[in-house]
């Protein structure tokens, strides 16, 4: 879950910054149990590109995304 929450974070920051801006998204240690390699997958553009390549995957990230209000 923190992945995709990562993620999520990473994502709408990258939509909405223009290119120039640098995004860090990182969990707060001490706060998930497998924190450092959460980290690591955030910060690796390749396997965040290839998490965005993933239909299933990127259809759950625009659901988390939406604002839509129930």
């Amino acid at each position: 879950m923190a992945t995709l929450i990562g993620l999520s974070i990473k994502v709408k920051l990258l939509r909405s910054l223009p290119d120039r801006f640098k995004t860090d998204v990182h969990i707060t240690p001490g706060t998930h149990a497998s924190e450092e390699a959460v980290n690591k997958q955030l910060a690796d553009k390749e396997r965040v590109a290839a998490a965005l390549e993933n239909s299933s995957l990127l259809e759950v990230v625009n659901q988390c995304l939406s604002s839509r209000t129930i």
